[in-house]
């Protein structure tokens, strides 16, 4: 049953060609292993971005391709990349003809030759405003966070990257006229038996149990974790070890430690910190949070300060230290991520249209510029895609 108060449950169960895939020729390491690619997301409005594009990370380097458009499509505002790396999906914050109250959701078939995307097909995504997807880890289902609707919805996905229409939908609580709910990060937990879905208007971290079978969400008991008034949670990421995860708070620029039961699916605030220096006094706010995949650093990004912010997390304990930031040499890193191996970070400033890269220091988590950096107008999404 669900818990009043907390959100009622509803269930409603031409691109430009690339010339090689990894530019081999052009760059001449993809196929040698020595590169990765990395699918940008963009906004699409009028003298912004196209759509999805293309660019390789030389991993010896830092060194970026030039980038190239793989799909030209309207407003992909986020991405996630299918367990099979056959697949990519985009949350789509457009209407689709039969359902114009609604955003989309997108599947592109990835071609292993070229890395060009091809458009698989649309559905609607349960709710206005859809920014954040993420794929289960059996590839089987998408989750969906939808801003403007405030609601989280779940789609099928069939052995070919088909998405089916939503399966299940969960509107959160909009009952109290002082709060909106505003549905964002849709993250599945490592095992793929529980959702955490980060609602920015409400402040509250909802956690859903999840069904592989069904594709249904329920609310799970303790339903959600609840932050300060005005945090705005947005964006949640699970350590490596399954034990701990980080939410990043946009409203209030704080980051929050979290101790994750993986049985019972309940999370358990430890601390919350400041992404900003001390000295900092403007308008600013958080957007991405990224954990090495070592599990040893966690980085967050600040719009405003215009920086990501560096922690040292406890091997022993999950809890976080401040180590530093780096400033992201351009305006509104609205997205980030770190290569496979952690080597080096890949920052999308979105107000100036710059990706920039950053060497990581191995010892300490430091972030320092390397100089690389390629032009993408309106820059919101970075994931990378190996091989």
């Amino acid at each position: 049953m669900d818990a009043p108060g907390y959100f009622r449950l509803s269930l409603i169960c031409s691109a430009m060609s690339l010339s090689t895939w990894g530019c081999a020729r052009t760059c001449g390491a993809a196929n040698s292993g020595a590169s990765v690619a990395i699918y940008i997301g963009t906004d699409t409005a009028p003298d912004k971005g196209q759509g999805i594009y293309l660019t390789y990370l030389n991993l010896m380097t830092g060194e970026l391709s030039p980038p190239q458009l793989a799909a030209e499509t309207v407003n992909p505002t986020f991405l996630a990349l299918h367990p099979s790396h056959k697949f990519l999906f985009a949350a789509s914050n457009v209407s689709l003809p039969n359902h114009p109250a609604e955003g989309a959701a997108t599947a592109f078939a990835i071609d292993p030759s070229t890395g060009k995307l091809t458009m698989i097909n649309q559905q609607p995504s349960g709710g206005p405003g859809p920014c954040h997807v993420s794929i289960a880890p059996d590839g089987r289902h998408l989750v969906l966070g939808n801003y403007t609707g405030g609601s989280f919805a779940v789609l099928p996905v069939d052995a070919d990257g088909k998405l089916a229409e939503p399966g299940c939908v969960i509107q959160d609580d909009n009952s109290d006229p002082a709060r909106r709910p505003h549905g964002h990060c849709s993250q599945f937990d490592p095992t793929g038996k529980f959702v955490v879905g980060d609602d920015l208007g409400l402040d509250k971290i909802f956690v859903f149990r999840f069904d592989p079978g069904s594709g249904v969400l329920t609310s799970n008991a303790p339903p959600a974790a609840d932050t300060v008034r005005r945090a705005g949670p947005r964006h949640f990421a699970f350590h490596p070890n399954g034990k701990w995860g980080y939410n990043i708070n946009e409203l209030n620029s704080t980051m929050g430690a979290y101790a994750w039961d993986a049985r019972r699916g309940v999370l358990t605030e430890m601390q919350t910190l400041s992404t900003l220096p001390a000295d900092f006094h403007d308008k600013s706010s958080c957007a991405e949070v990224v954990v090495d995949p070592a599990g040893r650093f966690l980085y967050g990004s600040n719009r405003g300060d215009d920086s990501i912010a560096v922690f040292k997390i406890d091997p022993e304990s999950g809890r976080l230290t401040p180590a530093g930031r780096a400033p992201t040499g351009g305006r509104t890193p609205r997205s980030f991520a770190l290569d496979p191996g952690g080597n080096w970070l890949v920052a999308a400033n979105q107000d100036s249209g710059t990706v920039m890269v950053f060497k990581i220091d191995a010892g300490t988590g430091a972030l320092t510029p390397n100089g690389q950096a390629v032009a993408v107008k309106s820059a919101v999404c970075v994931m990378f895609a190996p091989k």
